[in-house]
């Protein structure tokens, strides 16, 4: 069987990178912390820096591609896949042509059929994936403005799915930030609410069977495990056996469909 390891190294505004397993290859999912930081969530998640070999990235803002990252990609000849509507900021940012591996649609990573899939997010918008190894699936996004019909369509028959749930909005409103940003986060471009991601969720796990629920992006500012728990018990108590929220300082355990998380490794972590 030729199943997927799946861990978040950390998720937020200061920084996202995940990394997973397709068949003896590691791959990294974005790359928006520091090299040194990066080495040492690789340690903790049993992993070093030379066992990537290739980047996805869902899109070029700096906490999803750190542009100290071009140097050490140039020197070890790691690929970097994008969509062809990020070469040209992530040329600008200093990433090599000869490490940029871009594409439009569907493309073979490693035996692994990879589906971007295109959201709203800013002004270019990002990629969220679907990674079919033929046996097993997993769904991730992050950085939606707001769920398209064609994501959920896409996100079918999973078995992991990672997603963004970035917000309170009580939370949001309350924080003192400035109009303008609570505007762009909230107003279809920037992020999704927790009720949001939610929706989503529920929707993909019933067309799906899901041995993970791992969330994406949490906000520092204006959100909080608690509220995440707290949505779960109360409207979707069946998917809270399976959810796993990621954290901006620290890995989430490994993940494999079909086994269970280690709650105490999480909460040690």
């Amino acid at each position: 069987m030729n199943g997927f390891k799946f861990c978040v190294l950390g998720s937020g505004s200061s920084g996202n990178a995940s990394v997973l397993q397709s068949g003896m290859k590691w791959v990294m999912l974005d790359c928006g912390f520091s090299i040194k930081q990066t080495k040492e969530r690789l340690k903790r998640a049993g992993l070093a820096l030379a066992d990537v070999q290739d980047i996805v990235l869902t899109h070029v803002d700096r906490d999803h591609f750190n542009p100290v990252w071009c140097r050490t990609i140039q020197n070890q000849g790691i690929n970097v896949h994008l969509h062809r509507l990020h070469v040209p900021r992530a040329m600008s940012l200093g990433l090599q042509s000869e490490n940029i591996v871009a594409f439009d649609g569907a493309f073979t990573l490693h035996g692994c059929t990879v589906e971007p899939v295109h959201v709203a997010h800013d002004e270019l918008g990002t990629f969220g994936y679907v990674f079919d190894s033929g046996d097993e699936r997993l769904g991730f996004a992050t950085d939606l403005g707001h769920v398209p019909e064609h994501l959920l369509s896409s996100f079918s028959n999973l078995d992991i799915v990672a997603f963004e749930s970035n917000y309170d909005p009580m939370m949001q409103e309350t924080s003192g930030r400035p109009q303008f940003l609570k505007e762009r986060i909230m107003g279809g471009g920037g992020h999704l609410s927790n009720a949001q991601s939610l929706c989503a969720v529920q929707t993909i796990a019933s067309q799906s069977t899901l041995s993970h629920v791992v969330l994406l992006h949490l906000s520092r500012q204006c959100n909080a495990p608690r509220h995440i728990h707290s949505l779960y018990e109360e409207h979707a108590s069946a998917l809270r056996p399976l959810l796993t929220i990621s954290h901006q300082d620290h890995p989430t355990p490994m993940m494999q469909a079909g086994k269970s998380v280690n709650m105490v490794q999480e909460v040690l972590f």
